[in-house]
């Protein structure tokens, strides 16, 4: 999965219209290599950023059930990625210099 892509499912609040937008933008983004449209593409695109963010609303509003286990917490989500980031960073930079 794109790492820019965030988890969106079972937190408190629920994840706002703005975080699916932004999700479903790099999701498009990922599928067609477009970062950024040309002016006949535009149309295209926006629209399936928005056909998008719709189907994501569906799914996390009213089609997945909330698991059992309390919301997640979007503070201690940010943490657990960003130690993510530095273990793999640490990965990559230890096989860089194995390999000199």
């Amino acid at each position: 999965m794109c790492r820019n892509i965030k988890l969106l499912f079972h937190f408190e609040p629920p994840a706002t219209d703005d975080e699916m937008r932004a999700s479903s933008l790099q999701y498009v983004r990922k599928v067609s290599g477009i970062t950024k449209p040309t002016e006949a593409n535009r149309a295209a695109f926006e629209r399936a950023v928005d056909e998008v963010t719709a189907i994501t609303r569906r799914l996390l509003m009213e089609d997945l059930e909330a698991p059992r286990s309390a919301p997640r917490n979007r503070e201690i989500e940010k943490e657990r990625a960003k130690k993510r980031g530095m273990d793999r960073d640490i990965r990559i930079r230890t096989k860089l210099l194995s390999e000199r």
